[in-house]
């Protein structure tokens, strides 16, 4: 027979005190997080590009430039808030960067009559205040629908708000505008920001503390759950968040910073015209984002900065500049839908799993064929300025002046040189893209077979 021991129990007096933690006295731990260097580097660059810029390009035509490349980096990455973090493709932008313009111009004129006593350089919030208020009205409609339904109704609010500048007279100005004069008040420190040089400074200020907050603002619980909506706002509804809600919260947050865009821009021309609110403008705000790459948040400021240099730029030299600008978009949606943005980051993504070098001798052809890419290129602008100098100065005479030559718009000659240029740049490039292309498709799969070899490692 088996015999049973029984054990003693042991009371809870005879056990073993455990160690615990008083609720005053936490235990210690120590964590080490070790800073993210790139993104000190990239914010650090971004500063000293804007510091310096100045000093680089002294004319004044170079400080305004710079001054509308920083406004417009502004507006740009508001509107990517919408189209790249949100998915919401607007195209009635513009009037919260109007609105606002037409804001701070109007508290401008009333601190230079002495009924406000503002600072010139807190005019922008109130312009970034004007664009949140009409974000907030205009979007309660906007932000119900979504896809082409949210499309269709920022262009009938955009149109309806263009309209309302010219019946509107009193607020808008009419035609002519509403003009004003930034250089009110008693100076602070000598500032009296009516030397380009120091508004350029207020509106580098301005860009670098709004990019970085617009950074901060994708960073945070809202702005992921942003990009939830973008993909996929059924489920976003299902996990118990409303989908319009996180929609209109970010739109008032893009139509806030648009309406800041939009006051710098009324301090740097000092003068708003219907022109900041029409269809054009929030055309230019798309067409620029997307060519700068609206999936990645420093694709706009690159638009950003092609916008400025082909509205000021690129219309000075020609006349035939949309059509340019057309060409080149046709281009860039059928070779890279991501934007420039995306061929960065491409090739960064290559160089990141060692793959760069092979590509090497594709780049190199790739490069050497530029010049005949170029060449090509100036055959059919050649082609292009002929035609426009045919049909729009015909009263000059046939001859016209481009990239230093003398051409005869009246001779076959000069056609068929311009043919001739176009087909061989055209041709040569091809067959150098087309090497390249099966090198890139073959590094592209290498890379491919690697992440899966690593995923089966884990």
């Amino acid at each position: 027979m088996m015999a049973v021991v029984s054990l003693p129990r042991t009371r809870s007096s005879d056990r073993p005190a455990r160690p615990s933690a008083s609720p005053s006295r936490p235990p210690r731990s120590f964590r080490f997080r070790p800073w993210n260097l790139g993104r000190w580097l990239t914010w650090g660059g971004f500063a000293l590009v804007l510091l310096l810029a100045p000093l680089l390009w002294r004319s004044s035509f170079a400080l305004t430039m710079l001054s509308q490349m920083g406004i417009a980096i502004i507006v740009c990455l508001s509107y990517n808030l919408l189209l790249g973090q949100g998915g919401m493709l607007s195209f009635g932008h513009a009037v919260y960067s109007g609105l606002g313009a037409y804001a701070a111009i109007h508290t401008l004129n009333q601190v230079g009559a002495g009924t406000l006593a503002l600072p010139v350089s807190l005019v922008p919030l109130v312009g970034g205040l004007g664009g949140l208020a009409c974000a907030a009205l205009f979007g309660l409609a906007s932000t119900r629908k979504s896809g082409t339904t949210f499309a269709m109704i920022t262009l009938g609010l955009g149109e309806l708000v263009w309209s309302m500048s010219l019946m509107l007279p009193e607020f808008f100005g009419g035609e002519g505008g509403i003009s004003s004069n930034r250089v009110v008040g008693a100076p602070v420190l000598g500032i009296t920001f009516g030397p380009q040089i120091q508004l350029y400074y207020l509106i580098a200020l301005y860009c670098f503390v709004c990019t970085a907050l617009m950074f901060a603002f994708t960073r945070t619980p809202l702005g992921r759950m942003l990009n939830a909506v973008r993909d996929n706002a059924e489920r976003v509804e299902f996990v118990g968040y409303s989908a319009r809600h996180i929609r209109w919260l970010a739109f008032m947050v893009a139509g806030f910073f648009a309406g800041v865009g939009g006051g710098l821009g009324a301090l740097n021309f000092e003068i708003v015209t219907a022109e900041v609110v029409s269809a054009h403008r929030s055309g230019a705000y798309l067409l620029f984002v997307f060519l700068g790459g609206a999936t990645f948040f420093f694709g706009p400021i690159l638009g950003a900065v092609l916008m400025v240099i082909a509205l000021v730029l690129l219309s000075e030299w020609t006349r035939a500049w949309l059509l340019y600008l057309g060409l080149v978009f046709m281009f860039m949606v059928t070779s890279a839908p991501g934007g420039l943005a995306s061929l960065i980051m491409m090739n960064l993504r290559v160089a990141a799993f060692g793959r760069l070098r092979p590509l090497r001798a594709a780049w190199i052809g790739l490069a050497g064929t530029a010049l005949a890419a170029l060449a090509g290129l100036a055959g059919l602008a050649a082609m292009i300025e002929m035609l426009y100098h045919r049909q729009l100065d015909a009263a000059m005479g046939s001859e016209l002046r481009f990239l230093g030559l003398t051409l005869d718009s009246a001779s076959p000659d000069a056609w068929t040189g311009a043919v001739l240029v176009l087909l061989t740049g055209a041709g040569l490039f091809e067959l150098a893209r087309r090497q390249f292309r099966r090198q890139w498709d073959e590094t592209q799969e290498a890379i491919e077979k690697d992440i899966r070899r690593r995923e089966t490692a884990t």
